[in-house]
This record gives structure tokens, C-alpha cells and sequence, in this order.
């Protein structure tokens, strides 16, 4: 059974910390592994990147065949469903108007003292796509991820994805086709991750990764950092619902299911005001669950992780979603505009009754790469302005200079940076 906690009882704060560490298990330390990977790739280059694929996805590659060519394309257009197409294409076209709607303006003033100051917007050049590969893959993360990149004004977006047994999903090279995706590798894993960031002989190196992967993945990304950027280190999907008895309990533990489905370490956690009502949806999960494919990793995921918390007023609960920091928050309520406005801390916030996460997911319009693992208190889901990267511009007159100059002259004094200083104070001396 899942957690169920009441925020009125004197024992909650205690029981809410064992919550939060509920999917704290302390995970293999796949460090020193990527990290030989890594040096491998960026020592051999091809062949490593090759070697690793070969042990893995057991594929053999060459420098020609891990390119996806237009035949390839072709029989993935000719192999996927015309609704997926369909589906596909309409998604993009959302996403595209969203994110069009997102990019950042570049600005330009002089200040009081005659002194231009501003900042302009540029796009990332080269991005890095990482999609998890075989036939349990996602597409709709293909479009999530790429358009915004597209939108941004990327010049070039290579994609990685493995093909263990040499199996891929079509509709995934269908999505990419459709955003926009100018090279596709089929290499996977860290090493995958390691020949993005330095480059091999037949892949070049990229500026920015993106993208979801495994703990090897996740590894890597964050050991390329500062090598290139990256998104995010992305954790279990998540999902809170906040509602009220007036829900069908079928819609709701349908959202609770939506989540937990994808992995046993997701976590689906309800807010309501009405305990019968709790208890309710504890009963339609457990009817739902019987219907899905992925039942044993639902399940799993419910009852080890999920949680329900019961609270006297749906606003009492803002400190614990806060706390929290969904990935996506469901307001399932009458006026989900009375709550919106209390809360902070949220990847993505669903409102009202008919909103359910899912079709943010595939059809809304925002990236579903979204903060999870309680980092959405500090970070933000994917969005143009992952793409972009701001550049400050100053600009000083003769006069300007003189107005500010002695204040800098005088700091790089303090500092001990003589040659600061002088750079400004020559300037100064001009009579001209």
C-alpha cells in the first residue's frame, strides 16, 4: 500500500521526512566506469565508440553504417502507423508555437552617465540529442527536446541513439525527421555521451547535450560538464494530484498511474480534503492497474513509493508541495487559480479537472523535460532559453569613461591589480 499520511496529526512531520527519503536508495557507483569509458572514447575515438557498441547493443558498426541515411529514414516513414504520423505531426506543431512564444529579446540603453549597456541573445550552434534507444523508446521526447533547439536557431542538432540487437522504434527516426534533426548516429550509452562532448573521428563534438538516460548516461553528462553544457541530470518521472470529491476516483488514479508506469522508482502522490474520498481512488488504482501492460512496474511504483496526504483545506497543502517539488502537479479542483497562486516549487502545473498530465506529455505545447527529485525548488524544465546564451555588451564613450573610470581604477587598486587600473587611468590622460 502506499503511504498515507495526514497533515493534522502530530506524528506528520516525522512521517513527511521518511517520506521525502522514500526513493533514496543508495545507487551503484557506475563513476569509475563511465569515466574509463569516457577516457576510452576520447582517446580511440571510432574504434572505442565502436568496441562499446559491439559489447552492448551488440551491433557491429562502421563509421559509414552508424549513420541513419535516407534509406533507413524511408523504411522507418514506410513502418510507422499513418495515426502516429499524424500524432506526431500535430505535436510538433504545438511544441514549435509554444517555444516560439519563449524566445528572449535583446536589449540595448545608455545610462546616466552616457555609458551603453546591454545584452544580446545568441543561439548554441551545436547540440547534442541523447535518445534512449530499442523499442521501449519515446518520440514525443525526440520533438520535445529538438524543436525548442530548432526554434532557438541551433545550426546543427546531431542525435544518438542505440540500436541494441539492431532494433529501434521507426517512430522515433520518424520524430526527427519531423523536428528537424540534421544527423542521427545509432551509438548509445556513455560512450555515446563521451563522443558528443570530444568528439571521434566520424562524430563531430557538440557544445550542448540534452536529453534522458540511463544511470551510465546520467554519469556522463554530468562528467562532460563544463566540457559541454548540459540540461539537466534528470531522475523517476513524478507526478502530485490535488483534488477535491467532486473528481471521478477513475480520472484521478488514472494520473496517479501515468507516472508510476514508466519506472518502478516514479512516484504518483495524492492531495486531498476527503478521506473516503482517498480511499476511493486507492480502490479504482487497484482496478485500473489489472488493465495495463506495464502492471508489475506500476504497481511496484504505487506501493513502494506512491504516498496520499489528507489535509483539512487543499490551500493547507502548499507547504507540502513546496517541499516536494513535483516534476508535474495536477490541480484537480474547482478553481485551481485559488492554489496556483501559493504555490512556488512545480516542473509543470496542470489546472483544473480536464487537464490531465498526459496530454502535456505529448500534445500541449511545453517541453515535457521537466526538474525532478525535488529540483524543480531551483531549476526550470526545458525550454529556448536552454538553447540560447546571453552576451553582455558595454560600450563607453571618452565621456562616459571619465565618469566611471576612477571608481574602476580605484577597485583594481584595492584588489592589487595594477594593470587594471592602468588600462583604465591611460585611457583618462587623453586630452584629445
Amino acid at each position: 500500500m502506499p503511504t498515507k499520511l495526514y497533515l493534522n496529526d502530530d506524528a506528520f512531520e516525522a512521517q513527511f521526512k521518511q517520506f521525502l527519503h522514500l526513493r533514496d536508495e543508495e545507487e551503484a557507483d557506475v563513476s569509475k566506469t563511465v569515466r574509463d569509458i569516457i577516457d576510452d572514447v576520447r582517446e580511440h575515438g571510432d574504434a572505442a565508440l565502436f568496441r562499446y557498441t559491439e559489447k552492448f547493443d551488440h551491433v557491429t558498426l562502421t563509421p559509414s553504417s552508424m549513420v541513419v541515411d535516407d534509406k533507413r529514414k524511408a523504411e522507418a516513414r514506410a513502418a510507422c502507423p499513418d495515426e502516429v504520423k499524424t500524432a506526431l505531426t500535430e505535436a510538433a506543431k504545438r511544441i514549435e508555437a509554444y517555444h516560439q512564444q519563449q524566445f528572449p529579446s535583446s536589449h540595448s540603453f545608455d545610462d546616466t552617465e552616457g555609458v551603453n549597456l546591454g545584452w544580446r541573445w545568441t543561439p548554441i550552434r551545436e547540440v547534442g540529442l541523447y535518445v534512449p534507444g530499442g523499442r521501449a523508446s519515446y518520440p514525443s521526447s525526440v520533438l520535445m527536446n529538438a524543436i525548442p533547439a530548432k526554434v532557438a536557431g541551433c545550426e546543427r542538432i546531431a542525435m544518438v541513439v542505440p540500436t541494441p540487437d539492431n532494433e529501434i522504434n521507426p517512430a522515433v527516426l520518424v520524430a526527427a525527421e519531423i523536428a528537424g534533426v540534421d544527423e542521427i548516429y545509432t551509438v548509445g550509452g556513455a560512450q555515446a555521451v563521451a563522443a558528443l562532448a570530444y568528439g571521434t573521428q566520424s562524430l563531430k563534438p557538440v557544445h550542448l547535450i540534452v536529453g534522458p538516460g540511463n544511470a551510465y548516461v546520467a554519469e556522463a553528462k554530468r562528467q562532460v560538464f563544463g566540457k559541454v553544457g548540459i540540461d539537466m541530470i534528470a531522475g523517476p518521472s513524478e507526478i502530485m494530484v490535488v483534488a477535491d470529491n467532486q473528481n471521478d476516483p477513475r480520472w484521478i488514479a488514472a494520473d496517479l498511474l501515468s507516472q508510476a508506469e514508466h519506472d518502478a522508482m516514479a512516484q504518483s502522490v495524492l492531495i486531498t480534503d476527503d478521506d473516503a474520498f482517498a480511499d476511493a481512488v486507492i480502490e479504482a488504482v487497484e482496478e485500473l492497474l489489472s488493465e495495463l501492460d506495464r502492471e508489475a512496474i506500476a504497481r511496484e511504483s504505487w506501493e513502494k513509493n506512491g504516498g496520499i496526504f489528507v489535509v483539512e483545506k487543499l490551500l493547507d497543502a502548499v507547504p507540502v508541495i513546496d517541499e516536494i517539488a513535483p516534476e508535474h502537479l495536477e490541480l484537480a479542483v474547482e478553481d485551481p487559480d485559488a492554489l496556483f497562486d501559493h504555490i512556488h516549487n512545480a516542473g509543470a502545473i496542470f489546472m483544473g479537472r480536464y487537464t490531465p498530465e498526459a496530454v502535456g506529455d505529448y500534445v500541449a505545447g511545453p517541453s515535457h523535460v521537466l526538474p525532478t527529485s525535488r529540483t524543480a525548488r531551483f531549476s526550470s524544465g526545458l525550454s529556448v532559453n536552454d538553447f540560447v546564451k546571453r552576451t553582455s555588451i558595454i560600450g563607453c564613450s571618452r565621456e562616459g569613461l571619465h565618469a566611471i573610470g576612477t571608481h574602476a581604477a580605484n577597485l583594481a587598486d584595492s584588489e592589487g591589480l595594477g594593470a587594471h587600473a592602468l588600462s583604465v587611468r591611460l585611457r583618462m590622460q587623453d586630452n584629445q
